[in-house]
């Protein structure tokens, strides 16, 4: 996630549904199993793990089987004393008891159970981020400083590693042209953090990056999995000799005789509900701006026009919906067009997003309308909002509202969508529609006058009518004095 730009919001399940989910996940469910399960007799050693002769007893507690019953016991056991489940009473001793954390896993809120596995989420990413390395474990057993430099290793990469990759999916989720709520190919993503943006053709060197990622993010997702954070389907344990070739193909050069049963192969993941909310919660927590739909409800008219302003058109009336759900009609319609004014250069951006939410509110919006028709700022909409409403007696625009309110939505289109194929259209449309455009337009009395003409002279694909624009736009320059 190196772009600057802010991150579309994204719609999150109730804390009530969420907590539910956090409950359900092994990692926390196992967690809170062998916190109730400890008792005088159960013993640590000094870091806190089981002790080995209690391995077995924890496994068979959770129903575990298996080669692995062992070391996931141990790692349940481990959430259980960094979320505070368990705590350990006497460190010489090796003595735990029950925590205070696990008392709200039963009788707390949906808050205190989120915060619960936010702590378990946090030591399975610090798990996932340290790969299965023989030199490790060998250089530890032979006692003595672990020279970590020597071991090809460098925990803060890693970790950097992971973060880097779960932002792009959560990007990639919450976008909206994104996959949404579906699977992200595993070379897709690798790729994503791998290859740089302006490489053309990746090199065999990148290409070999991108193969290297991807083993090492099947196993930390199979890890993250069992958190609740993920749903991931594996690579294919078949390909793993030929994972490069699949990092190729979903890198950008897929061969056409690749189909989508062959890219399922290489892995699958995506984030689940509960880990669109752990990762926002990260975000956050690292001083990411991470906007969720609903954040605005509560508060006023100009929070909404200004804060929906950069959002994606859906989320921005996915928004507005939840704040109009909370206000009466008529209210509510009067709030946003009294937040609409302005001559600030995010004005016109929220009267567009104003006209929009409007269109939401209905006929019981119509007296707020009318109040406005002879307001020199939002007369233009209140009377396009009155006739698309089939309202009567709407009274016909005067000659300089129509040219102020022409500015007024160019300003807004360049604002929300740049130069976009959309805006290009709308320009061509208005200087094929009215001849004398421009011999007019740049007398209005808009402080986007000038920059809007500038625009339709870089837009318009007509030589003479872009330089009819640029002249209009000098024009304007010279009579506001700049």
């Amino acid at each position: 996630m190196s772009d600057s730009s802010p991150l579309p919001p994204v719609r999150l399940h109730s804390e009530a549904e969420l907590a539910r989910e956090a409950l359900a996940t092994p990692l926390l469910s196992r967690a809170a199993r062998l916190a109730r399960w400890a008792g005088p007799e159960t013993r640590v050693g000094a870091g806190g793990e089981l002790i080995d002769d209690q391995l077995p007893q924890a496994a068979a507690e959770l129903g575990l089987t298996g080669e692995d019953a062992a070391a996931c016991a141990s790692e349940a056991w481990r959430v259980a004393v960094d979320t505070g489940l368990v705590e350990i009473v006497d460190e010489e001793e090796g003595t735990v008891t029950a925590g205070a954390e696990l008392r709200m896993l039963t009788s707390g809120g949906p808050q205190d159970v989120l915060g619960v596995w936010l702590g378990a989420l946090e030591t399975v990413l610090a798990d996932a981020a340290v790969p299965e390395l023989d030199d490790l474990v060998d250089a530890m057993a032979e006692g003595g400083p672990v020279d970590l430099s020597g071991l090809d290793w460098d925990p803060e990469a890693e970790a950097e590693f992971l973060d880097g990759v779960l932002g792009n999916l959560y990007l990639l989720t919450v976008s909206e042209d994104g996959p949404g709520d579906g699977p992200v190919p595993l070379p897709a993503l690798a790729a994503s953090v791998i290859i740089p943006d302006d490489m053309g053709e990746p090199t065999n060197d990148v290409l070999e990056q991108v193969s290297d990622a991807m083993m090492r993010l099947d196993d930390q997702f199979r890890l993250l999995e069992p958190a609740g954070l993920v749903v991931y389907q594996p690579v294919d344990e078949a390909l793993m000799t030929d994972a490069e070739d699949g990092a190729q193909d979903a890198a950008g050069d897929a061969s056409p005789s690749v189909d989508d049963a062959d890219v399922t192969r290489y892995g699958m993941v995506r984030l689940t509900p509960l880990g669109l909310y752990g990762l926002r919660a990260r975000l956050l927590e690292a001083g990411v701006p991470a906007p969720a739909v609903g954040d605005l409800a509560d508060k006023g008219a100009d929070a909404l026009l200004d804060g929906t302003a950069a959002f994606p058109q859906t989320a921005a009336r996915a928004e507005t919906e939840q704040w109009l759900a909370r206000r009466e009609p008529l209210a509510a319609a009067r709030e946003l067009l009294a937040a609409a004014r302005g001559s600030d250069p995010g004005a016109p951006l929220r009267r567009l997003r104003c006209q929009q939410a409007l269109s939401l509110v209905g006929s019981l919006a119509e007296p707020a309308l009318r109040e406005v028709l002879d307001d020199a700022e939002l007369g233009g909409l209140a009377r396009v909002w009155l006739t698309e409403h089939g309202a009567a007696d709407v009274p016909p625009p005067p000659e300089s509202m129509v040219f102020w309110l022409t500015i007024d939505t160019v300003a807004a289109q360049l604002a929300a969508e740049g130069n976009s194929a959309e805006l290009q259209a709308l320009v061509e449309g208005l200087a094929r529609q009215h001849s004398g455009f421009f011999t007019t337009a740049w007398r209005v009395d808009h402080p986007a006058t000038a920059d809007v003409l500038e625009a339709m002279g870089r837009l318009h694909p007509d030589k003479k009518v872009a330089k009819e624009a640029r002249k209009a736009a000098f024009k304007a320059r010279s009579q506001r004095g700049e």
